[in-house]
Order: C-alpha cells, then sequence, then structure tokens
C-alpha cells in the first residue's frame, strides 16, 4: 500500500491531519464503527471525565485495529464526535499524540452533536483503515 498526502495548505499538520490522502495498492479496508469510553462488555466507562474517555475510546478503536491484523498505522480516516467540542479540544492532543508516535496523519473530522448513544459518553472515535 502507498499513501500520499494531500495538503494545498499545511496548517492542519499542526494538529496532526493531512487535508486528503491518497491510497493506492490497498489490499484491505477496515470501516470502525464508533469507540466509546466502554469497558470490554459495554459498560460505559469515565462518565463525565472526557480525557479519560478519549484515551478509552482509543484503546477501543487501537483493539479493532489489532483484532483485524492492523495497527493506527493504517488509519486513513479518523472522524471525532464530542457533546463538546471545547473540552476536546483541549484534551486531543492526547489523540494526537497517540497518531503521532504511529507515525500517522490521517484525514480527520470532529464533529459537536447534542448527545451520543450512550448516556454519559463524551466522545466517539471512528476510523478507516487501509492495510
Amino acid at each position: 500500500m502507498k499513501r500520499e498526502a494531500v495538503n494545498p495548505v499545511t496548517w492542519s499538520l499542526a494538529f496532526g491531519f493531512n487535508q486528503g490522502e491518497v491510497v493506492t495498492g490497498q489490499s484491505r479496508t477496515l470501516y470502525i464503527s464508533g469507540q466509546t469510553a466502554t469497558s470490554r462488555d459495554g459498560r460505559p466507562e469515565h462518565d463525565g471525565d472526557i480525557a479519560a474517555q478519549v484515551e478509552l475510546a482509543m484503546d477501543n478503536l487501537e483493539a479493532v485495529l489489532v483484532e483485524a491484523g492492523m495497527s493506527l498505522a493504517d488509519l486513513v480516516r479518523l472522524n471525532v464526535y464530542t457533546t463538546d467540542v471545547d473540552a476536546l479540544v483541549s484534551h486531543y492532543g492526547r489523540v494526537a499524540a497517540r497518531l503521532a508516535a504511529a507515525d500517522v496523519a490521517p484525514t480527520t473530522t470532529m464533529l459537536g452533536v447534542c448527545r451520543l448513544a450512550i448516556p454519559g459518553q463524551l466522545v466517539e472515535i471512528e476510523g478507516t483503515a487501509v492495510g
């Protein structure tokens, strides 16, 4: 698989994402459902603590990748939904650091929503990986 970053502007690189990516020679695509801060048995965790929820949602996203034989390095798209954009922005460095450690800058969208499916959850992260 070959990835080519497309950045007609470069401000997004400081936030850990490319404006676009061209992927050629792909062999497998994994579409990852939105991951929240839930335990392995589906119990919501860290009610009201967005920093802890971001970490656990990323752990859960990474677990799906690993189960599929992939890693964060294979992410080409990340969608982040939150009920509190300002709070998430102040903790988004946790996501950016994990992506940087994997040497990846997937295309990314962050959306503010009025609520998520699970009460008490403040962030949900979904992705697309190509490997």
